[in-house]
């Protein structure tokens, strides 16, 4: 190691290599011992701990935490050779997680159908004639059931979905809905749910009842967003990310893949995403779906999604949102075990896991366990922080910090 002595307008720059055992510790010392190779759950804390790191290096390659990501760059990303592209967000991967642990996370309709929105690839729609048919909210105690058969069955977080615009004047349905997220965490799994539009209050209460992340997707770029909703604005969604973000609770917002787009609208979305005020807990990507009776499921041209579309997506966003855990959502069953682990090798690293998404078919339980087990995967624990990164524990990864400093520093390099 060499030393270079130098000024840098008081600030410190110190590049070392990785142990965080000693940082762990210190930053949060109420840790138990037997959880230190965990970071902390909560993706503000995690963020935290790291707030004067600039970038991590490994094998070549650089990567940052950033929120001011160009489109320009997001597009230079995601248009690298594939080989490239998949070395990269592999690399990246492996600098700042675990890929051997996979979190779980069963989502369940407990309001199916009815929804006034005009979607264009959902089947739950009074616009469109599908085979859904809409059903009255679940009780509180079917929706414990059936938290309780997803936590015997490896399911970590459980989520619920509500067919409907938006919360609003649903008074009797709220009180219900904070019931059963009191009891689904009592059970000891983390909780999300997705109910449409939220306003402040609504938020909070959420919170106070122990949700612990809320889904809403953007589902595409600002500019082809008209094309597929026109009864909800792309701002009535940013409005109700950032009630969420507000209120405490971590942001789940993705997209879906096979809605007509351009490659310059999988861009677009991403450059959203990772230039948000803070980076999604969560990142789901889908793959459509097509149902026949929605405007979208009558389209040949409509669904062409391929495993190297799903994955040059997956790899982009791993990249530009390092420390989001990119969730590999529906459409999974039409993807081969092979293909669903370049997937992983790309950077997902949560799944749906039931036999339905909503509405749509999903793996069974038992077939994600096998790929599990074949693959050599562990489910992430409920309300624990993600494994420290087995890179950064074997000191491979060079990190850069920088911090306000008044005196002539010391650049250290390795």
């Amino acid at each position: 190691m060499t030393e270079v002595q130098s000024s840098v307008n008081d600030v410190m720059i110190d590049r070392f290599l990785s142990s965080p055992a000693t940082s762990l510790r210190s930053s949060f010392p109420d840790i138990p011992q037997q959880q230190q190779h965990r970071l902390p759950n909560d993706m503000r804390e995690r963020n935290d701990l790291y707030q004067d790191e600039e970038i991590r290096s490994m094998a070549g390659i650089d990567s940052e935490l950033r929120n001011d990501w160009t489109k320009a760059e997001i597009a230079e990303i995601y248009d690298l050779p594939f080989h490239e592209l998949m070395y990269r967000s592999a690399t990246v991967h492996r600098m700042y997680w675990n890929p051997a642990e996979v979190q779980q996370c069963t989502l369940l309709s407990i309001k199916t159908g009815g929804c006034t929105e005009d979607c264009s690839y959902c089947s739950q729609s009074v616009r469109h004639k599908t085979f859904v048919k809409p059903t009255p909210t679940m009780k509180v105690a079917e929706v414990l059931e059936a938290a309780a058969r997803a936590k015997e069955a490896g399911s970590t977080r459980f989520c619920m979905g509500a067919a409907w615009r938006e919360l609003g004047e649903k008074k009797n349905a709220f009180r219900h809905i904070l019931s059963m997220v009191k009891g689904v965490n009592g059970m000891g799994m983390e909780v999300c749910c997705t109910l449409g539009m939220l306003n402040t209050e609504q938020a909070k209460q959420l919170k106070d009842a122990g949700l612990t992340a809320y889904n809403h997707n953007l589902d595409t770029s600002p500019e082809h967003y008209p094309k597929v909703i026109t009864t909800r604005s792309y701002e009535d969604r940013l409005n109700t990310i950032s009630n969420v973000r507000d209120a405490g609770i971590s942001v789940c917002c993705g997209g879906i893949l096979g809605l007509g787009e351009e490659e310059t609208d999988r861009v677009g979305l991403l450059h959203v995403l990772a230039t948000l005020p803070e980076h999604p807990e969560s990142v789901p990507i889908n793959a459509l779906v097509a149902v026949k009776g929605t405007p979208m499921g009558e389209d040949d041209d409509i669904g062409k999604v391929d495993a190297f579309d799903m994955s040059r997506m997956i790899a982009t966003a791993r990249i530009v949102m390092p420390r989001t855990m990119v969730r590999l959502s529906a459409g999974r069953l039409s993807f081969s075990d092979a293909e669903q682990y370049m997937m992983f090798q790309a950077g997902a690293n949560s799944i749906f896991n039931g036999d339905k998404l909503l509405t749509t078919d999903n793996p069974a339980y038992d077939d994600d366990q096998n790929l599990f087990n074949k693959l050599g995967f562990e489910g992430k624990p409920a309300h624990q922080g993600p494994l420290v990164s087995p890179a950064e524990a074997a000191g491979k990864v060079l990190i850069t910090k920088v911090s306000a400093h008044n005196d002539i520093e010391m650049q250290q390099c390795a």
